[in-house]
């Protein structure tokens, strides 16, 4: 029998007993991924593991984007991460953890903008549909930061390794069509037909028999698993927390927020 659908702030999740969908819903935000939503994205994983007939999970953002990436202003927080980790820093790493273990197949409904950490928890995904209008980035390393929680095993895993250094390094923003053409993506569609490629995805993975479904899902888990290693991300929060007291990365985080501040002022 399914159990009540949780309730959340920063999420929505909905559940019809096959099938569900996990919402980002800062749409004024555009979807940053604050410690507080990525801690309930990862409940929302767990209480999924729960769902006896659960086969396929939609996983979108509300609103303008599917995801700005982490929340900038909360750089600052302190004390134990509110998912469990040991500091604010790996509540990334333990949302994507929680997303890539959980048992239903996990799609991706991506659009309008797909940032840094939001990059990452699209990666954690199994499978992805882009509209031909998203733009993706990782500017991390113009945050004076590297690219933690996973992503970069999960980067090398879906595009190669040499791809992967290349968006990492120089942040240089992608669209849909070099997304597909490195694996990235499983298809692109028109902005106006997003929800239904998503929705006949869904249901064609989900009208399969559950069992063999989600044991091809921990099949290719297991062997990627092995290629890349996201278990050595335990580490991620250590690089980021110091990198968050180098003073080269900080005087490039702080240029690189006055110039968001400026872009959004004249826009």
């Amino acid at each position: 029998m399914m159990s009540t659908t949780p309730d959340f702030e920063t999420i929505r999740v909905e559940c019809d007993g096959r099938r569900a969908t996990l919402t980002l819903n800062r749409p004024d935000r555009l979807n940053a991924l604050s410690n507080q939503l990525m801690a309930e994205v990862a409940d929302a994983a767990a209480w999924f593991d729960h769902q006896a007939d659960l086969r396929v999970v939609v996983v979108r953002g509300a609103g303008r984007a599917f995801s700005s990436g982490f929340d900038l202003t909360v750089f600052g927080d302190e004390g134990p991460s509110p998912a469990g980790g040991r500091v604010p820093a790996d509540t990334g790493r333990l949302m994507a953890d929680a997303l890539e273990r959980t048992s239903p197949v996990l799609v991706a409904a991506l659009h309008g903008h797909v940032v840094g950490g939001g990059l990452v928890l699209a990666a954690a995904c199994d499978l992805r549909i882009a509209t031909d209008e998203v733009s993706f980035s990782i500017p991390e390393v113009d945050l004076g930061i590297p690219l933690a929680w996973g992503g970069i095993p999960r980067l090398v895993r879906e595009i190669g390794p040499a791809l992967a250094k290349e968006l990492v390094m120089t942040c240089r923003p992608f669209d849909a069509r070099e997304a597909l053409n490195a694996g990235f993506l499983n298809r692109i569609v028109p902005a106006a037909d997003l929800n239904s490629a998503v929705d006949e995805l869904a249901e064609e993975v989900a009208s399969r028999p559950r069992a063999a479904v989600l044991a091809t899902k921990r099949h290719v888990n297991a062997v990627t698993d092995q290629m890349v290693g996201t278990g050595r991300s335990w580490s991620d929060a250590d690089g980021l927390t110091a990198a968050l007291r180098d003073p080269e990365g900080r005087a490039s985080r702080e240029a690189y927020l006055t110039r968001l501040l400026d872009k959004r002022n004249r826009s």
